[in-house]
């Protein structure tokens, strides 16, 4: 495969997975299991059962599956199988998504599943040398009232809590919805992503930017679809955390060959790739880089480029985006590329 060893040997962040989302077949009937919940079905049944004609088609096989997560055990145990998965995907940073909502109305209480993840996150620093970033995401479908009351739930962990996200179900819930929400988060000091432009409207991103404030927008495929948009999100540095196989699973992007993320990086838009749900959509984040490399035969520049976004668009310390930048160099270097952007963005 070519470029398959400069995408499994540069360092690379992941801003865009859902922890919920790396539970694969194995882990689920182990869970399930400990609680004496019958699922049904084989690993192999389940993996089968593993295929989706759209996002909400995906949704509800995906809260089946969460609903096996109850205890402190079983919301580490999750966090460090991604953690390890990472290690091998030679991801050294990366920023994962939680859903508080999944989690409470089914009874678990807050902190049981947030010490459980952070415990995981804590570990894979000491131990897997990877550094990482919690997300806490609001579930878009619910009522605006409820992601309030998931704040204030989550001010006893504010210190270990890095940004608010919005997911779930897009349409008919606009990012505008949330835009009391997000003012809060704000004024906690949190900062602000938003999964826009997946299957709603290029007006979605838009509202994300210029409603909830964000500072990057999860997804956004659909701002190819308007000139302006994307001249916006280039001028402002605004990122994107794209998802290929994602996106080609619940065909919002029935073929890659027709992906925009090249289009995006001509424009000078910082164009990110990650693999939201994991076990679910067929691949960690080395897979999504050689799937869409295959598909539109990205360069090697192109592939330095985007590991170099996606530690540009983190939200870690300046500090330690030197560090992973300049071990990126020597990957891109073995493969001829003498130049791309290293420079730091000020967002961060």
């Amino acid at each position: 495969m070519p470029l398959n060893e400069l995408i499994h040997s540069i360092p690379k962040a992941e801003l865009h997975l859902h922890i919920e989302g790396t539970l694969e077949p194995k882990l689920m009937l182990e869970f399930a299991k400990r609680t004496g919940m019958s699922m049904g079905m084989s690993a192999e049944e389940l993996k089968r059962a593993y295929r989706f004609k759209d996002l909400q088609d995906f949704l509800n096989i995906y809260y089946k599956g969460t609903d096996t997560l109850r205890t402190h055990e079983d919301f580490y145990d999750l966090t460090m199988h991604y953690l390890q998965k990472a290690k091998e995907n030679n991801v050294v940073h990366a920023e994962i998504f939680y859903d508080p909502q999944a989690h409470i109305r089914r009874g678990i209480k807050f902190e049981t599943f947030t010490e459980g993840i952070i415990s995981a996150m804590k570990n894979a620093r000491r131990n897997l040398e990877i550094s990482s970033n919690l997300i806490l995401s609001f579930l878009r479908d619910l009522p605006e009232e409820n992601a309030i009351r998931v704040l204030d739930e989550a001010t006893s962990y504010i210190h270990e809590i890095k940004a608010v996200g919005l997911d779930s179900a897009e349409l008919g819930n606009p990012p505008s919805k949330f835009s009391k929400a997000f003012e809060i988060a704000k004024d906690m000091g949190l900062l602000r992503v938003a999964h826009a432009g997946e299957e709603g409207p290029p007006s979605y991103i838009w509202e994300a930017i210029e409603i909830l404030n964000v500072e990057r927008i999860d997804h956004g495929v659909k701002a190819i679809e308007d000139p302006n948009l994307m001249k916006l999100l280039a001028k402002e540095r605004i990122p994107l955390t794209m998802c290929p196989l994602s996106n080609k699973k619940l065909n919002v992007i029935p073929d890659l060959k027709n992906y925009p993320v090249r289009e995006f990086l001509k424009r000078g838009i910082m164009a990110t790739i990650n693999s939201d749900d994991p076990a679910y959509f067929g691949g960690y984040v080395n897979e999504n880089y050689t799937a869409i490399q295959r598909a539109l035969n990205l360069t090697p520049e192109e592939i330095c480029t985007l590991a170099s976004n996606s530690i540009l668009a983190s939200f870690i310390p300046e500090e330690r985006k030197r560090e992973i930048l300049e071990k990126i160099k020597g990957p891109c270097e073995k493969h001829g590329v003498q130049s791309f952007n290293l420079s730091l963005d000020s967002r961060a």
